[in-house]
């Protein structure tokens, strides 16, 4: 039987993200769990997300997780990326796979726009209590810029308002005392995967590649592609990557 498969979305997203990514995973005989963040579902409102931290968004993944027949498969897209390696050092997995993840705590910044979105949070009045809506315009720049007008605006109609504070605890990890990202590899005890679009302006290869080296993880570049891997021109290649290493890590462990 087909591991089932867990899914954790980014910043200002949701479970839907990944509703045309899933079907490849399902068509292969997966069961694809898109659980929405804390603060992240329909009807959340404004403020639903306000004093979340990354540990709270972990902490409920890792419920997930537990409450699946058998250790899942976990995915991770870019916040959910470092969301995923948190919840599968707290709970077992069967495997783990990030698609462009974020940095953890100790991962210097790999790009200029990682370090813009650090140095913006620091302009901000106590950023950690606020709520932030997201930016059309450096979505459009940053997340999804291989996508067409319509493409992006069908994304960006469904896109929620984030937690300041689990941006900061990302962004502005050297300025956590409490390490609230620092993950462990060595309490996650399964074989990873990570995946990198070579022209991702946000977290591209050098952030990626870091990520991939501290979990001793196997490590893939999508030429042509950037940051929205789950749904850019491409995904397939990158569902279909997924999926067959799903089933080989699965031949390797029986």
């Amino acid at each position: 039987m087909p591991a089932p498969i867990v899914m954790v979305h980014g910043a200002f997203c949701g479970g839907w993200a990944f509703e045309t990514f899933a079907a490849p995973f399902e068509a292969a005989g997966h069961l694809c769990f898109t659980p929405d963040l804390p603060g992240h579902g329909p009807g959340g409102g404004h403020d639903a997300v306000r004093g979340q931290s990354v540990t709270d968004y972990a902490r409920s993944v890792a419920q997930v997780i537990e409450s699946c027949s058998e250790p899942p498969v976990v995915i991770g897209h870019s916040l959910g990326g470092l969301v995923a390696q948190m919840a599968a050092a707290r709970a077992p997995v069967q495997g783990l796979i990030l698609l462009a993840p974020s940095a953890s705590w100790g991962d210097s910044a790999g790009s200029m726009e990682e370090a813009a979105v650090s140095l913006g949070l620091m302009s901000m009045v106590m950023p950690w209590m606020q709520t932030l809506q997201a930016d059309k315009s450096l979505f459009a720049a940053y997340g999804m810029d291989r996508l067409d007008r319509d493409a992006r605006a069908a994304v960006f109609s469904q896109m929620v308002p984030e937690s300041g504070r689990a941006l900061w605890e990302t962004f502005n990890w050297w300025l956590d005392p409490f390490m609230t990202t620092r993950v462990q590899a060595s309490a996650i005890a399964a074989p990873a995967l990570v995946i990198a679009g070579d022209r991702d302006p946000i977290h591209g290869p050098v952030s990626v590649q870091t990520t991939a080296r501290r979990l001793t993880a196997e490590y893939k570049l999508m030429p042509g592609m950037s940051h929205w891997l789950i749904g850019e021109p491409g995904w397939e290649s990158v569902a279909g990557l997924c999926v067959d290493w799903i089933a080989s890590s699965r031949r390797q462990a029986a």
